[in-house]
C-alpha cells in the first residue's frame, strides 16, 4: 500500500544519516546448510537489505535461447507457489518489501528489502520465488511481450547498436560475450516455461552462492534466514565455465551506416583483468586519463577546448574471461574524423608522458575522498559487500582500499600508462554518417 511504501521510502532516507558516519564491521555468518554470508548489524533503523547473487548468467544461456537469463529475472516475481502472479505482487506491496532480479554476464543476481515487522513474510516470499515459481501462462506472455518491445527499442538505438558492434569486434562474433544478454527476437519468442524452470534448476542452486546483509538483524537470526531461503536450494550447479575470449589487439574503424546527424564513436582496446597486479594503478590512472568529470584529459581536450562532444570518456572494463578499455564520445558527423584524431593522440600523450603528480595527487585525493559515499545507506553498504564478494577482494578490503590507492606512485602510473594506452591498438566502431573515416580491417 502505498502508506507502507512512504515508511519504506522514509526509513531508508533515515539509514542514509545512520550509516555516514560510523564503521564498518563486517561479521561472517555461515548457515547450517553451508551458505556464507557478510552482515553489517544496524539495529538503529527497523530495515533489513539483503543482496544475493548465484553463479552464472547470459553467457552461458543456450545459444538457440540468448536472453533466458534476463526472461527468467523478469518472472520470478510474478507467481510463485500457492500464490499467483497479482497474489504475489499484492503481498509485496501490501507489506512495503522491495524485491528485484537481475541478469549479469556471469551473476544471476537478487535483493531484498524489508522493515524488520515484515521480515518472515518477506523471507517467505523470496524462498517461494527461488524455489517454486509458477511462470503461469498469462504473466509469461504478458513478460515476454515486455521484452520484445524493449528489444526493438535497443534494436534502433545507436548506442546500444554501436556497443554491441564493438564487442563483437573485441572478443569475435561467436563468443557468448558478443550475444545480446536481452536475447534476439526469435529466440524470446520461443522461450517456454519449461526452458524458465530448467534454467530457474541449473541457476539457483548455492553453489558459488554469494550473499551479504545490513541492517535490524544479529548474526543468530540470520542464520536461520539464510537456512529458510537457500537451505533447500541444490547443493551443486553443472554451469558450465565460459571459454576465456580472444580480444583483438590490433586497430581497427568499422562504420554503422545510419542516416542521423550525429554520430555515436565507441572505441577502445585489450585492457586487463580485475585480479591484474596493475589493477588499482590502473583505475588511479583512467580517473585522471577518461573518467568523464570535468578536468579529465580526454573531457578537456575533446569537449572543454574543441566542443566536438558533450561527454567524452575511458574507463577500464574488466569481464571475467576478457579485460577490455572501453570508452565512447558522440559528435556531427563532419567531425568525427577530428574526435577520433583526438583521442587517439591523447591515448599517445598519456602513454608517452604520463599524468603529472599534481593529477596523480588530486585523483587519489578524490578517490580516497569519495569513497564512503558508497556506504552513507544500507542498500549501498549490501551493495559494496556484495561487489566486494563477487570480486573475491577479501572481506579486509573496505578497510585495505584507500592505502592501495595512496600508494600508487607516479612512477607506477607512468609505466602503466605506457603498458595499456597503445593509441596504435584502439578499435572504433562508428554509427551514423562520419565524415573523414575510412573503414578499416587492420
Amino acid at each position: 500500500m502505498k502508506f507502507f511504501s512512504l515508511i519504506l521510502t522514509f526509513i531508508a532516507l533515515l539509514s542514509t544519516f545512520s550509516t555516514s558516519s560510523r564503521a564498518i564491521e563486517i561479521q561472517k555468518v555461515t548457515s547450517d546448510s553451508g551458505v556464507t554470508a557478510w552482515l553489517v548489524e544496524d539495529h538503529s533503523i527497523p530495515l533489513v537489505a539483503m543482496n544475493f547473487s548465484f553463479n552464472g548468467g547470459a553467457a552461458s544461456d543456450p545459444a538457440d535461447t540468448t536472453g533466458l537469463s534476463q526472461f527468467l529475472s523478469g518472472m520470478l516475481d510474478e507467481g510463485a507457489g500457492d500464490l499467483t502472479s497479482a497474489q504475489f505482487q499484492a503481498a509485496i506491496n501490501d507489506n512495503s518489501i522491495k524485491m528485484s532480479f537481475a541478469a549479469s554476464q556471469h551473476r544471476f543476481d537478487g535483493s531484498l528489502q524489508t522493515l524488520t515487522v515484515n521480515r518472515d513474510t518477506a523471507v517467505s516470499l523470496l524462498r517461494k520465488a527461488l524455489l517454486s515459481p509458477r511462470f503461469d501462462a498469462a504473466p509469461l506472455e504478458r513478460v515476454r511481450r515486455q521484452l520484445l518491445v524493449s528489444l526493438e527499442n535497443e534494436r534502433e538505438n545507436p548506442r546500444v547498436i554501436s556497443s554491441r558492434a564493438w564487442i563483437k569486434t573485441m572478443v569475435g562474433k561467436d563468443h557468448p560475450y558478443a550475444r545480446s544478454k536481452s536475447g534476439t527476437m526469435l529466440g524470446l519468442k520461443a522461450i517456454t516455461s519449461k526452458d524458465l524452470h530448467a534454467r530457474a534448476k541449473k541457476l539457483l542452486t548455492r553453489q558459488d552462492l554469494l550473499v551479504a546483509v545490513t541492517g535490524d538483524i544479529d548474526a543468530k537470526s540470520l542464520k536461520k534466514v539464510l537456512d529458510q531461503v537457500f537451505g533447500d536450494l541444490p547443493a551443486k550447479s553443472d554451469i558450465k565455465p565460459v571459454v576465456e575470449a580472444a580480444v583483438l589487439d590490433r586497430a581497427k574503424t568499422q562504420i554503422v551506416d545510419r542516416d542521423i546527424p550525429q554520430s555515436i564513436i565507441q572505441f577502445g582496446l585489450k585492457g586487463i583483468k580485475r585480479k591484474d597486479k596493475d589493477f588499482v594503478t590502473a583505475y588511479v590512472l583512467f580517473n585522471i586519463f577518461g573518467s568523464g568529470q570535468f578536468g579529465s584529459r580526454l573531457m578537456e581536450e575533446v569537449r572543454e577546448k574543441r566542443g566536438l562532444s558533450y561527454s567524452a570518456y575511458a574507463t577500464l572494463y574488466p569481464l571475467r574471461r576478457a579485460g577490455l578499455i572501453l570508452g565512447s564520445a558522440a559528435t556531427v558527423n563532419a567531425r568525427v574524423g577530428e574526435t577520433i584524431k583526438v583521442i587517439r593522440d591523447e591515448f599517445k600523450r598519456m602513454a608517452d608522458e604520463g599524468p603529472t603528480q599534481a593529477e596523480l595527487d588530486n585523483a587519489k585525493a578524490y578517490l580516497t575522498g569519495a569513497y564512503a559515499l558508497r556506504f552513507d545507506s544500507n542498500s549501498k553498504i549490501t551493495s559494496q559487500l556484495l561487489a566486494i564478494r563477487k570480486a573475491e577482494l577479501g572481506i579486509d578490503y573496505i578497510k585495505n582500499r584507500n592505502d592501495l590507492i595512496r600508494a600508487v606512485t607516479l612512477k607506477e602510473a607512468k609505466r602503466v600508462a605506457k603498458r595499456l594506452l597503445h593509441s596504435d591498438q584502439l578499435v572504433f566502431t562508428i554509427v551514423g554518417k562520419p565524415a573523414n573515416v575510412t573503414a578499416t580491417s587492420n
